[in-house]
């Protein structure tokens, strides 16, 4: 069996959010497959999606950090900044950490670890 939708994340402040209850809320169907796979596939250019620590948020403080130093906005070298000083750094962002995933369903439950 397959299942195809469309999911609106509504939008966020900049940074990593947690938006797993967002995905599992919207596919209610995950629940009658024992064994699967959800492909999820971001479609903004300047969003990213990946897994990660969602118990402790300093994780996520540590990810915004190190994503702000490693990818600085208001560099003087970006050309593409017609939506402002960030729109450059949220491009190379995305596609660093890319814009799909893969994950396994068991027993009618996502299996992201613990």
């Amino acid at each position: 069996m397959w299942v195809q939708r469309d999911i609106t994340i509504y939008k966020k402040n900049r940074g990593f959010h947690l938006i797993t209850d967002d995905i599992v809320e919207s596919l209610p169907e995950i629940k009658n497959f024992n064994i699967g796979v959800l492909q999820l596939f971001i479609r903004h250019t300047s969003a990213s999606i990946t897994i990660n620590e969602n118990t402790d948020a300093s994780v996520r403080n540590d990810f915004e950090y190190h994503f702000n130093k490693m990818v600085p906005e208001g560099e003087q070298f970006y050309k593409h900044t017609s939506e402002g000083e960030d729109d450059m750094p949220a491009h190379l962002k995305t596609s660093i950490l890319g814009n799909s995933l893969s994950i396994p369903i068991k027993s009618g439950s996502l299996k992201l670890g613990v």
